[in-house]
């Protein structure tokens, strides 16, 4: 068995543990029966990852990329949404794909007509809109934690993508924000 399998074959047979391994072997039987697209048009239908990384929370962006990708780029997605808070360059990400950081760079735009740089700043920026409004923690270790080097260029970032500050988008749209009527 691989260490990152979440299920387990022997054989014709497969046996999963708990509730989301059991998505994840429904998903890995229906791509064997059925192909690569229906297993996808599954995971979406359920809004998960066709291949999750274990234990970790779930995003549409990344759905989104898997389902686009073509050319192995799929797997990257899953892997940058659970390491946002690495220095994620090129060359990581092209190394990541046993590519050199031309190859990687030219083939990822290609077929996403996006750069890496921008995918990954996407990726943060979703994530750190997400977690502004589910936590209660600093504005700014938010920007921290998903990669943004200091609270300026995260504020600005999400100022650009949003039009709105990460403090003023908290303050309308997190949970407190729900639960006192403010929104």
């Amino acid at each position: 068995m691989d260490a990152d399998a979440l299920y387990i074959r022997d054989g014709k047979f497969l046996t999963s543990a708990g509730v989301t391994a059991g998505i994840d072997l429904s998903l890995a039987m229906i791509e064997e029966d059925f192909g690569p697209q229906v297993a996808l048009a599954a995971a979406g239908e359920l809004v998960v990852y066709m291949k999750r990384p274990g234990g970790q929370q779930q995003f549409s962006e990344p759905l989104k990329f898997q389902a686009a990708s073509t050319k192995g780029f799929a797997d990257l997605a899953a892997w940058v949404s659970v390491n946002l808070d690495r220095h994620l360059t090129v060359e990581v990400l092209a190394d990541r794909m046993n590519l050199s950081p031309r190859q990687f760079s030219r083939g990822f735009t290609a077929e996403f007509n996006e750069s890496p740089a921008a995918f990954v700043r996407r990726l943060r920026l979703e994530e750190a809109r997400s977690r502004l409004s589910s936590f209660d923690c600093p504005v700014d270790s938010v920007g921290s934690s998903v990669g943004f080097g200091d609270a300026d260029s995260f504020r600005r970032a999400f100022v650009q993508r949003y039009g709105v500050a990460p403090r003023d988008y908290r303050s309308r749209f997190s949970a407190k924000a729900r639960q006192t009527g403010s929104i």
